[in-house]
């Protein structure tokens, strides 16, 4: 399967110390393994899949898509004011 991350998830994950980038990995093969691990959203995000996990005691979202063949990667964050930036990202 190939993954594809957009600009803004590469510049987040950029930011990232070494042990969070580890945690960030071990989430990513968790959804490679299982891409409905996450939960499907409703209305303007339809077909995105949200899967939620800590770093440091910090909830963050990852966004992603999937398909037989590929899983693109879009968006990687803290929830405050997630979703609203989400939206914003895809138009």
């Amino acid at each position: 399967m190939k993954i594809y991350q957009s600009r803004s998830f590469a510049h987040k994950v950029k930011k990232l110390s070494k042990p969070e980038k580890t945690t960030l990995d071990k989430e990513i093969k968790k959804i490679l393994s299982d891409p409905e691990i996450g939960t499907e959203k409703k209305g303007d995000l339809r077909g995105i899949f949200v899967h939620k996990f800590k770093i440091k005691s910090k909830q963050h979202l990852l966004s992603y898509r999937f398909s037989e063949s590929s899983l693109e990667l879009i968006m990687l964050g803290l929830h405050e004011n997630y979703y609203r930036d989400l939206k914003k990202h895809l138009k």
